[in-house]
């Protein structure tokens, strides 16, 4: 598995803070299915936190669930992206995955709150959108950075 660091900007040099998220890309019929944030028009590849005492898989598989309404199949973790932003270390796994069945959406509140619709885009749009991910830089950071991860993981995973 291959790890890549990526250093935001505003990096206190040392983080005091960890979390860990689980993300994974699923693509059929030459689209992948993202999470879109229709209040936001914001996209990113579905996932979230690990629970404590949850594994990696179980997290990425739960996260999508929930998200989507998608029963997924995930392959060992491919890839980790580590960024670092202020005193923080936001440690990224992405899986790959395939669609096996669907079930009913449990988003968060926030997810609700955005308004969160699974949607499928085509691989080469989708790629486009993460590469402006530089377009957003002093307008919106946390997109940019987002964005930046998102492209990075495509471009490693998605040849």
């Amino acid at each position: 598995m291959k790890t890549i660091d990526i250093i935001g900007e505003n990096y206190s040099c040392q983080w005091e803070k960890t979390r860990t998220a689980c993300r994974c890309i699923i693509i059929d019929n030459s689209k992948i299915l993202l999470s879109y944030e229709t209040v936001n028009d914001q996209w990113m590849i579905p996932g979230g936190g690990l629970e404590e005492d949850e594994s990696d898989e179980a997290c990425c598989i739960r996260e999508v669930a929930e998200e989507t309404g998608m029963i997924i199949e995930v392959s060992e973790c491919m890839l980790e992206i580590d960024e670092y932003y202020d005193d923080w270390k936001w440690v990224n796994k992405y899986f790959v995955g395939k669609v096996v069945g669907h079930t009913e959406i449990k988003q968060t509140e926030s997810e609700r709150e955005v308004g969160m619709v699974p949607k499928w885009v085509p691989i080469a749009e989708i790629k486009e959108i993460f590469s402006k991910f530089d377009s957003y830089a002093g307008i919106d950071e946390m997109r940019r950075g987002m964005y930046r991860r998102e492209f990075t993981a495509l471009s490693e995973l998605i040849k």
